[in-house]
């Protein structure tokens, strides 16, 4: 068996290690790309979103690499992706990719056929030694975040361009390189070290942008061309409304692991405004951006893949909370149409929009 999965941001990171640690073979797709998108794009259905088809060409580029299963996340209620690893799957058959197939639905409702599913995987290891592995997934994950959080400060500030991504790359490969659980705290503090050397103007005026939206969009850098470091550049502190190691601790873990971020909160400040879920993250959205503003950021940008049903939804409420609680919001749609040049040009202007509302209300205009 050679697994292989989609990219979604660094989450390939902690399926490595995890898959690795269990002595399962890994097929790691190259990091998306054009050639990922056209592919998917070529061979996918026309209306399907953005990640149905970098998925698609993911699976593609890996089965050329010797992949033989892919492994998926499934998902219930409106959102469509709880069916694209089956539409990815019979597009795959349709073109001759004979690919083992294992989604692994939510724990919530599927329980007992996700513990089968990890009994495939892992090929009847131990429990003990699934849940050693597990463990270091969501160890790798969460470090992955805390030195992504940091770079999120010292992007804007730095005082050397381009020291934060050099340092961004350095602690990453600190983290891939940790084998066991035990390694992953030493590795972590390492890779905290190295953030923590950037040199920084801790006095530079930013101004502080809130990122919330579809998942798959926040996380891929290709899918969203990387937005983070674009905002950096222009002098903007990030903050993005959803983390992997936080998904995992909701969705997989059901919070059971405490004093770590979560969409729970998110949630219950977007019911004020949409009364229930709608799919997808449409409810955390709202709610996201409710936070954003009561903690005083300077703006907000939504992020969703063309024909997103949830966000599409999420969309039409926040003019309203927008006006409500006086955030700026800025809505950007990608697709396989999506230009970099048109991209920079929207967030330059919402940008100096921000400055522009800063300065005046703290009276440096």
């Amino acid at each position: 068996m050679r697994v292989t999965y989609p990219h979604m941001g660094h989450m390939w990171i902690c399926i490595k290690g995890m898959l690795e640690y269990l002595g399962v073979e890994v097929v790691i797709p190259p990091p998306s790309s054009k050639k990922t998108m056209q592919l998917g794009v070529k061979h996918g259905p026309e209306f399907a979103c953005m990640p149905l088809k970098l998925n698609l060409g993911n699976f593609m580029e890996a089965a050329q690499m010797g992949a033989d299963t892919v492994v998926m996340a499934g998902g219930c209620g409106p959102c469509r992706f709880g069916y694209y690893a089956q539409v990815e799957h019979a597009i795959l058959n349709d073109l001759g990719y004979r690919y083992q197939l294992v989604v692994l639905e939510p724990p919530e409702k599927h329980i007992a056929e996700l513990i089968g599913k990890i009994r495939y995987i892992t090929q009847n290891r131990s429990w003990f030694k699934v849940i050693k592995g597990i463990r270091l997934g969501y160890l790798k994950a969460s470090a992955v975040d805390h030195v992504e959080q940091r770079a999120y400060y010292s992007r804007p500030r730095e005082l050397r361009p381009g020291e934060t991504e050099r340092a961004l790359k350095q602690a990453l490969a600190i983290i891939i390189a940790a084998k066991t659980p035990e390694e992953m705290p030493a590795a972590l503090d390492a890779a905290l070290k190295i953030m923590n050397g950037v040199a920084v103007d801790q006095h530079r005026p930013v101004v502080r942008i809130g990122l919330v939206g579809e998942i798959f969009t926040l996380l891929e850098p290709f899918a969203n061309q990387e937005i983070e470091r674009k905002l950096g550049k222009m002098g903007v502190e990030v903050d993005r409304s959803i983390h992997l190691s936080e998904w995992i601790n909701d969705h997989l873990f059901m919070g059971l692991v405490k004093n770590e971020r979560s969409s729970k909160p998110a949630k219950e400040k977007g019911l004020s405004y949409l009364g229930h879920t709608v799919g997808g993250h449409g409810l955390e959205t709202v709610g996201s951006t409710i936070l954003y503003a009561e903690q005083g950021f300077d703006g907000v940008i939504q992020l969703l893949p063309f024909t997103c049903m949830p966000e599409i939804v999420a969309q039409s409420i926040l003019p309203q909370v927008s006006s409500d609680l006086g955030i700026p919001v800025m809505t950007l749609i990608v697709d396989e149409q999506s230009g970099e040049a048109g991209m920079v040009t929207r967030l330059e202007a919402f940008v100096d929009l921000l400055n522009r509302k800063k300065e005046i209300r703290e009276g440096t205009a």
